[in-house]
């Protein structure tokens, strides 16, 4: 796995390819070493050789030009060191030996190498997992979770947003190397990377159930190139549920939180649902909302609406905005945990069930549902139904039990409980702490390791 330099901001210097994002000027009383890059008039060079005096564009041979974009045009004005490659008339070539002005593919400098690879530029450089609405060259979001995965090769990359709402982890080769905190309408720039070939993720850890953002893309930093993003998963989960689910205050080490607090800790990418998926090998999809049940939400709030009110939508914020599967999510696992909310506070007067009918109408629409997912999904996804002990919740480990122990009795064989335990709660308001979310997905991985799925 690639390494990167300690910090993220490099002071020119450190960073070979720094470019617009960190050279600094040239200057003609500075003494320049093999390698050092420099801005000049707008463009960006790096010194082919210890030199003084020599200014970049017009002294033959002592700087060569780095190139917006990742591009590997060949220029008749640049000088080329043995090894350097460049793209001319559909072609790559390498130079052999030292050239300036000679035209690849008419002089035996240049070494052809094959074919040049296709400029990608805009989303057709991302790949997201996650329920996202493509709008014209933006993919918007609400739900937690949703990633956007791409590859680029060269020292610094850009990430456009339009979100003022969210946090982000960016991973660059399976490592977080900064969180984005609220970006706005901006480009943030990872620099200082080495050279060679990345994989980069954008990875949403809040929940947004009001708004919605947008991601624009990724933007290649001078002397760097975006490459094809990489595929997809052969594996594909989608984890269905509610603030256990989401990963709500998880990283908060402490039970008392403000909303800040809250927002601040609330990490979605360290999930049971992400760990597990990991572990895996696949992608995954975190449709999970705070606070909702199955029939019945926190301390009753909301009624009528309840988690099967969300579940259909795109946008978390936007009715008409309907998720359509194209046809490329068949997930074989699909894990539900919703029931928390329905059952850990005491039914309310003039709430539509009494404390003795609330389980049998939760399991009434718990099954309703799950019809639902076999008509989405096919009889082959394996469906994992999860609970847990919870104050004041005694029917819910009872009720997810029955429910799948009813599904197999009608012949639906690929359902099963999963009761997880052992939890500590030291997240925000009693919720599971980062531990708890690894030993959740440890007992997950467990039950799976049960099933037919061969994972």
């Amino acid at each position: 796995m690639n390494r990167f330099w300690q910090g993220l901001a490099v002071t020119a210097g450190l960073s070979l390819l720094a470019g617009l994002a960190g050279a600094a000027d040239w200057d003609a009383n500075r003494t320049y070493q093999k390698d050092d890059t420099v801005s000049h008039q707008g463009r960006n060079w790096q010194a082919q050789w210890w030199n003084r005096n020599e200014v970049p564009g017009k002294a033959a041979g002592a700087w060569a030009e780095i190139l917006p974009e990742g591009q590997l045009a060949w220029l008749s004005t640049r000088a080329y060191t043995s090894g350097a490659e460049v793209d001319y008339a559909g072609k790559r070539y390498r130079a052999r030996w030292w050239t300036q002005g000679e035209e690849p593919g008419q002089r035996e400098v240049w070494l052809l190498l094959g074919d040049a690879e296709p400029v990608i530029t805009g989303l057709a450089a991302v790949r997201s997992a996650g329920r996202v609405l493509r709008d014209g060259e933006q993919l918007a979001y609400s739900w937690p979770g949703v990633y956007f995965d791409g590859r680029f090769r060269g020292g610094s990359i850009g990430l456009q947003f339009d979100d003022a709402q969210n946090r982000f982890d960016v991973l660059i080769d399976g490592k977080v190397v900064q969180e984005v905190v609220n970006p706005g309408k901006s480009t943030v720039w990872i620099n200082g990377l080495l050279a060679g070939e990345h994989r980069i993720r954008v990875a949403k850890r809040t929940e947004s159930t009001q708004s919605s953002g947008r991601f624009l893309g990724f933007v290649a930093g001078t002397g760097s190139k975006l490459l094809t993003p990489p595929p997809a998963a052969k594996r594909q989960i989608e984890y269905i549920g509610d603030s256990l689910t989401v990963g709500y205050g998880n990283s908060s080490g402490k039970r008392e939180c403000t909303e800040a607090e809250i927002s601040a800790t609330t990490n979605a990418n360290l999930s049971f649902g992400a760990l597990a998926a990991a572990k895996f090998g696949a992608d995954y999809q975190l449709n999970a909302y705070s606070g909702l049940g199955m029939i019945r939400n926190y301390d009753g709030n909301l009624y009528p609406t309840n988690y099967r009110s969300y579940y259909p939508r795109t946008l978390l914020n936007d009715s008409a905005s309907v998720w359509q599967n194209d046809g490329s999510w068949k997930p074989q696992l699909v894990v539900i945990g919703l029931g928390a909310n329905d059952f850990n506070t005491p039914v309310k007067p003039g709430e539509p069930w009494t404390t003795a009918s609330r389980k049998a109408g939760y399991k009434e629409s718990y099954h309703a549902f799950l019809d639902q997912l076999r008509q989405q999904y096919g009889k082959d996804a394996q469906l994992v139904l999860s609970a847990t002990s919870l104050w004041q919740a005694d029917d819910f480990i009872p009720a997810v039990q029955e429910i799948a122990a009813e599904r197999r009795a009608a012949g639906d064989s690929k359902v099963v409980a999963l009761v997880y335990g052992g939890l500590d709660f030291m997240g925000c308001q009693w919720h599971p702490s980062l531990a708890d979310h690894q030993r959740i997905a440890d007992q997950l991985g467990d039950v799976v390791k049960q099933t037919n799925l061969g994972w």
